[in-house]
């Protein structure tokens, strides 16, 4: 009799792949005990495929619902999930997605759809309460350069070679223009969300670099250096303020054994 461990890997197994090979023997009861199980099968490919378009629905739009249901049954199968959170589930589509036919699909279309997965991520984000700058004005400048900064849990960063923010303001506001070209070329993209409202901020290379390396938790030193390394111009003072203004900062956390 194999133990509960293999019963439960062998389900699984089955139910997403499709083979009960491994379960030998053990399926039985009632008639038909393989139609049963393939009631679970097609339950659990429909609702996986059915979560990764509501999750594209823009990248839907762009290459097809016809193409996007095809390559996302296929992802199913291969990438069974392996987290317990469902909205966690699809990261990897993108990739999946863009090497599906390379030669007939737009250049730009992982970078869409990449862009997409961030933009559902920040948009079930809730803001929190910003500081203000009378708050870093009480800590010391001596002790300033080594604090963590804590930013808006709906913020995301990208740095596309397409104008992907483009396309992706006209799919939300259903704006078409009558002529529409995609610009090439290196954008830094700001993406901030809150309770389904999402906006686009370009940045200049620096500046994403200091605000990228802020949200990983980098000390705001640390963060500065980055940001000056691509620019020498860049000015870490003005940038803070401008980080403070936006509302983007919600806490501040000293160096361990440092009183702010």
């Amino acid at each position: 009799m194999p133990s509960l461990a293999d019963l439960q890997a062998g389900m699984r197994h089955a139910v997403t792949s499709g083979d009960a090979t491994a379960l030998g023997t053990v399926l039985v009861g009632g008639r038909r005990a393989q139609g049963r199980l393939a009631i679970h099968q097609r339950h659990y490919e429909a609702s996986l495929v059915t979560a990764l378009l509501d999750r594209f629905p823009a990248t839907g739009w762009l290459i097809g619902s016809a193409l996007t249901m095809l390559v996302a049954r296929a992802f199913v199968r291969a990438h069974p999930p392996v987290r317990p959170c469902i909205a966690e589930y699809g990261a990897e589509f993108p990739t999946v997605l863009a090497a599906h036919d390379p030669g007939a699909t737009p250049p730009y279309l992982q970078q869409f759809a990449e862009l997409e997965w961030h933009v559902g991520q920040v948009s079930i984000a809730t803001s929190q309460p910003p500081l203000v700058w009378s708050q870093f004005v009480c800590v010391g400048a001596e002790v300033l350069l080594g604090v963590r900064l804590t930013l808006q849990p709906g913020l995301r960063y990208v740095h596309a070679t397409w104008a992907i923010d483009d396309l992706m303001k006209i799919y939300l506001t259903g704006s078409a223009p009558d002529l529409f070209t995609l610009a090439d070329g290196d954008t830094w993209i700001e993406i901030r969300g809150a309770r389904g409202e999402v906006r686009f901020t370009r940045l200049d290379p620096a500046t994403f670099l200091f605000r990228t390396a802020l949200l990983v938790g980098l000390p705001l030193g640390d963060a500065a250096e980055r940001a000056l390394a691509r620019d020498e111009r860049f000015d870490a003072a003005q940038a803070l303020i401008a980080l403070v203004a936006d509302d983007l900062v919600t806490a501040i956390t000293p160096e361990a054994g440092v009183e702010a």
